[in-house]
C-alpha cells in the first residue's frame, strides 16, 4: 500500500507541476517538449531474459502451495536459439508444493506495449496438459491482466494470446504470467478403463521465444460480462456492485479462436440513467438515487454482451454500530474493530449453499448468505476467548419466518489443527451450537448476545456440546431449511 501511495503522490505532484508551468509559463515551453516515454522491448526471453533483472521471476506464494522449486532453464530444448525455460509441474503430494506458478516482471520503470496487439510464445509439453497464461499482473496493482488457458502439445507449438486493448498498456511491467498443476493422464490407451488413468501425475513443459508482437490478425470477436449474462437486482441507496465476468473472444489467423479473461481497465462502463447509479472506471456500481438503470461495458469501441439493470428501492438500514470498548472485543468481523487475520466468509459450506458475499452500502459492509445448508467462517489461526463471557452478532433475515438458523462455534483442539471442514471434532477438536430461530426478524436487523455457556447442541461434525474457548477457529451458521440472511459485528467480548 505504500508504494501505491506514493506513486498516487508523486504522479499527482508531477501533474500539478505540468499545470503550472502550462498555465504560467506557456511561451518558455518548446514545441519539442514531450512527456517521458517508457521503452517499447518486445522481448521477454529469447535464449536469456531481455531487459530484465536476474529477478525476473517471482512465484505465487508458497504458503498456499506454491512449488519454487521447478522453475528454471534448460539448455538441452530450445525452439530456437540454445535454451528455453523449464517449468516442471509437480504431483499433488510434492512436500515442496503442489502447483507452480508466478510472474515475469519488469523491475525497471515498465514498457511501453501499446505498439503490440498480442503475446505469443512457443512452448511443448512432455504431457498434453492445459495450463493457465497471461500476461498484465506485476503483484501490485494487477491493473492490466489478462490469462487464458491453452492445451500443450507434446511438439513445440506457437501460442498467442491477444492484447484486449493496446492503448491502456503505457507503461506495464506484468510481462508473463503461468500457473499449472497436476492432472488425470492415461497409464494405458484404453480410454475405456477407468484403471488406465494415473491420477494426477507431474510433467514438463517449456517455453521459448516469448515475446510482444503486432500481429495485425487478431480479431475481437465477442467482449463480454457478467460471463454474457443480463442479470437483475434489486439495491440499496450507498450500496456497490462489482461487475464482473468479463473477457472477450478473439479470432486468430489459423482460424482458430481463443477465450481471455480480462481485468476492467480494458473496459469502458456506462449507465442508462446516471441519476440512479454511478460506474467506476473499475468497474464498480454504486447506487445513488431511486429508480431503474442499465449498467453495459464496451471494450475497443465495441459493446460487450452482457449487463446488469439495477432496480433502486430506497434506502437501506445498516447493522446498529457497536458500542463495546474496543479493548474488551475479540472481533471476527466488523467494520468497527480490528478483525482476525484473513477473515474468509465461506472457507466451506454445503453443497446447496446458494450465494456468499461481502456486501457494502452507504460506506458499511456486511456478509450476505443465502439458502445455506451449513457455512464455516474461518481465518488465520484460531483465537482464544476463555477471558470473555459473550459474543455478539447482528442478523437480519431474508427469508421466510420460519427459517431455521443454529450458530456454532468450534475449538480446534490442542493441536490446533483445523482438520477438514468439521471432522477435525472428532479428534481433539470441541463444538456446539446455540439455536437462535426464534430471535430472527424478516426485513429488521435484530442484535444478539450469546452467553459462551449457552452453545450446548451437538453439531453434524460430532461436536457434543460446549465447546473449549482456548482455539476457537470457526464461526458456524446451519439451517436445515435453506436459511438466507445478513450478518454483520460477529465478536466476543
Amino acid at each position: 500500500m505504500k508504494i501505491q501511495q506514493y506513486t498516487y503522490l508523486k504522479i499527482t505532484f508531477f501533474l500539478a507541476a505540468i499545470s503550472a508551468i502550462l498555465s504560467s509559463c506557456e511561451r518558455e515551453i518548446s514545441e519539442d517538449f514531450v512527456l517521458a516515454t517508457f521503452p517499447a522491448t518486445a522481448e521477454i526471453f529469447t535464449d536469456v531474459p531481455v531487459g530484465l533483472t536476474d529477478q525476473f521471476f517471482i512465484s505465487f506464494d508458497p504458503a498456499f502451495g506454491a512449488n519454487t522449486e521447478g522453475f528454471g532453464t534448460d539448455n538441452n530444448e530450445a525452439f530456437h536459439g540454445t535454451s528455453s525455460i523449464r517449468i516442471d509441474v509437480p504431483s499433488p503430494n510434492d512436500p515442496a508444493g503442489n502447483f507452480i506458478g508466478g510472474i515475469f516482471k519488469d523491475r525497471g520503470e515498465g514498457r511501453d506495449l501499446s505498439g503490440y496487439d498480442a503475446l505469443t510464445f512457443w512452448a511443448k509439453g512432455t504431457l498434453t496438459g492445459t495450463i493457465e497464461v497471461g500476461f498484465g499482473t506485476d503483484f501490485i496493482t494487477d491493473s492490466h491482466s489478462v490469462s487464458s488457458k491453452i492445451q500443450l502439445a507434446t511438439g513445440w507449438r506457437k501460442y498467442t494470446i491477444p492484447i484486449p486493448d493496446a492503448s491502456k498498456l503505457t507503461q506495464e511491467k506484468g510481462m508473463f504470467l503461468f500457473s499449472a498443476g497436476s492432472f488425470d493422464a492415461l497409464a494405458n490407451d484404453d480410454v475405456s478403463d477407468a484403471s488406465s488413468f494415473e491420477d494426477n501425475i507431474g510433467y514438463t513443459f517449456w517455453i521459448d521465444e516469448l515475446r510482444f508482437e503486432k500481429l495485425g490478425t487478431t480479431k475481437l470477436l465477442f467482449p463480454y460480462i457478467l460471463d454474457n449474462n443480463e442479470l437483475e437486482i434489486d439495491d440499496f441507496i450507498g450500496s456497490k456492485t462489482m461487475i464482473d465476468g468479463l473477457g472477450a473472444r478473439f479470432g486468430l489467423e489459423d482460424g482458430q479462436n481463443i477465450s481471455i479473461k480480462a481485468s476492467s481497465t480494458y473496459f469502458n462502463f456506462s449507465t442508462s440513467n446516471p441519476d440512479v447509479a454511478s460506474v467506476t472506471a473499475l468497474g464498480e456500481a454504486i447506487v445513488i438515487g431511486e429508480g431503474t438503470t442499465n449498467v453495459s461495458a464496451t471494450l475497443a469501441g465495441q459493446l460487450a454482451a452482457g449487463s446488469l439493470t439495477i432496480n433502486a428501492i430506497g434506502s437501506f438500514d445498516n447493522a446498529p454500530e457497536p458500542t463495546e470498548s474496543a479493548s474488551n472485543v475479540i472481533s471476527i468481523y466488523s467494520d468497527s474493530y480490528t478483525n482476525v487475520n484473513a477473515f474468509n466468509p465461506g472457507t466451506f459450506a454445503g453443497p446447496n449453499t446458494d450465494n456468499i458475499s461481502l456486501q457494502t452500502i452507504a460506506g458499511n459492509s456486511h456478509l450476505n448468505y443465502e439458502s445455506i445448508d451449513y457455512v464455516g467462517i474461518g481465518w488465520d489461526g484460531s483465537v482464544d476467548v476463555s477471558a470473555k463471557t459473550m459474543v455478539h452478532l447482528d442478523v437480519q433475515l431474508t427469508s421466510g419466518a420460519n427459517s431455521n438458523l443454529i450458530m456454532e462455534l468450534i475449538d480446534f483442539g490442542p493441536d490446533n489443527d483445523p482438520g477438514n471442514g468439521l471432522t477435525n471434532v472428532g479428534g481433539d477438536g470441541t463444538a456446539g451450537g446455540n439455536n437462535i430461530s426464534s430471535q430472527l426478524v424478516e426485513g429488521e436487523w435484530v442484535s444478539i448476545d450469546i452467553p459462551l455457556t449457552r452453545f450446548i447442541l451437538s453439531t453434524g461434525g460430532g461436536g457434543f456440546g460446549n465447546p473449549n474457548k482456548n482455539n476457537i477457529g470457526y464461526v458456524v451458521f446451519v439451517s436445515n431449511n435453506g436459511a438466507s440472511f445478513l450478518v454483520d459485528n460477529i465478536y466476543f467480548y
